[in-house]
This record gives C-alpha cells, structure tokens and sequence, in this order.
C-alpha cells in the first residue's frame, strides 16, 4: 500500500522521558552523598518559594540540598531494616512526607538548628492559604496605584472608580477576615496593596548521623514554638497589666478632680448663705 502524502502533525516540544534513568541517578547521587557528608537533616518548608530557597541554598554552598520524589528518596535510604543503605536510615524514611527534602552536611546540629530557627521571611500570600488578620480599606483615594490600575482594581472586585485622574474607594470595602482561606482575587489584592502575610521558614525534622544515630527534632520544634508562643502571652499580658493600671490612674485622678469641685461648690454656696444672713 503506497505512503499517505497528507501533513502530519509534528510535535517540537517531543522529549525523551527520563523514567528509570533519573531515577536510579538520584538513588546513587543519595548514597554518595551518605558516604561523603557526615549527617542527614529531613526537613519540611512552611510557603515554599523557589527565589528564598535560592538564598538558603547560597548560604549553604558547604553542604547539599536534596529535592525529588518521596518514594524514590525513601528507595535511596531504605524502607525497613532489610534494606536499608546504613543502619537507622529506616527511621529516616518514615519521615519523608509531604513537601520534604534532605539537607547532606557536616555541620553540628546545634549549628544547623540556631541557623533555621533564626531564618525567617516575610513573603505574600497565595490562594489558599489561612489570612492571619482582618485587612480593611478606608473609603478614599488610594494614591498608591496610578490611574491605569484602576480597570484591574475594579475587576478584582475593589468598588473604585477615577476622580479627577485619582483611584478612589467609593465605599469601605473589607479585603479578608482572620481565618479566611485566600482567594486568587484576594492574594492579588494584598500583593498589590503590599501586605506580606505569610513567613518562609524551614523546619527541621530529624538528624541522621554517619556513626548510625538518629534523633527525632520534632519535639524541640514544638518546644520552640511554645516558648515563643508563652512570651508573647506573657508580654501581651503585663502590657494589660500596665494599661489596667494607668486606668485605674486614670479614674482616681477623676474621682479626686470631682471631689474637688465638689467641695469648693459646697465651700461657694456657704458663703452665699453667710452673706444673705449678714444681710
């Protein structure tokens, strides 16, 4: 049967899938890396962004930051004791979940756990995400956004219009409650509006060291997380304390001002009453 002399259709985005290639290359590289560095961090991160993963990456030129496929990590290390690739790497893998990665490097762990403690950025909210506060808009001019911006604005649903070439507010508009899960609509107002709500940050999950011990660091985080927490509370409440008392302040001196007045009206009217008995 003669060839069709029909077009066809070429793909020039075609490529060659990498499937098990890839796969056995970072099971290796894994290994290699067990080998080379003297301990293993699991860690998860809180909002991940690629540019401030960038900058960590950058701060630790000295060691090695380790992304992919749970289960081909987990394949890396060793699922149980069987099979694993050194003693207590099984208990590694039970904490691979989620949007996880490894960080190789022979660093302490007391040096690895002061640094991300401390390491914290502020960064913009995507939908989805929980909103922390209440944002509100003041009915008025939003100079902030130049005239143009204005069609955008009202498409995400802001009630404005132009007045005299200047982006106004014609009502008070509430842009999310505390609590609220963010809409695309709603991330694209706070970015525009400049409010950073969310925080970049790595949380440390366990240590894995080249000796075969392995430590759970859960804990300390939530250790962490409640001291901090207990000293907002307690700074939160001797400032109410404070404010409790300059109140109280506050109503004393009221009350003394009242009682003064008091008394010098009662002084006035005696010495009306002696000078109409005089008279």
């Amino acid at each position: 049967m003669p060839r069709t002399r029909r077009d066809r259709r070429v793909a020039l985005t075609k490529t060659r899938k990498k499937g098990l290639e890839l796969k056995q290359h970072v099971i290796k590289d894994i290994r290699d890396n067990i080998d080379s560095y003297a301990r293993v961090f699991v860690f998860n991160i809180d909002n991940a962004r690629n540019k401030k993963l960038k900058d960590v990456r950058e701060e630790w030129k000295h060691s090695r930051f380790m992304f992919g496929k749970n289960r081909v990590m987990a394949l890396g290390l060793g699922r149980t004791v069987s099979d694993e690739y050194r003693e207590n790497l099984h208990k590694v893998t039970s904490l691979i979940r989620g949007q996880c990665g490894l960080l190789f490097t022979n660093c302490s762990k007391e040096e690895v756990l002061k640094w991300f403690k401390k390491y914290r950025e502020k960064d913009f909210a995507r939908s989805g995400n929980i909103a922390p506060d209440t944002v509100l808009l003041d009915k008025g001019p939003l100079t902030q956004f130049c005239h143009s911006m204005e069609p955008q604005l009202r498409q995400l649903g802001l009630p404005t219009s132009l007045q005299r070439g200047i982006v106004t507010l014609i009502s008070d508009y509430k842009v999310c409650s505390e609590g609220d899960v963010l809409t695309p609509e709603q991330a694209r107002i706070l970015k525009l509006l400049g409010n950073e709500m969310v925080e970049f940050k790595i949380n440390i999950e366990c240590v894995w060291n080249n000796d075969g011990t392995f430590e759970d660091l859960r804990n300390e985080n939530k250790e962490n997380v409640s001291n901090v927490s207990k000293n907002e509370k307690s700074t939160n409440g001797d400032s109410e304390v404070k404010e409790n008392d300059d109140r109280e302040e506050q109503n004393d001196d009221k009350e003394e001002e009242e009682n003064d007045e008091e008394e010098e009206e009662d002084d006035d009217e005696k010495e009306e009453d002696d000078d109409d008995e005089e008279n």
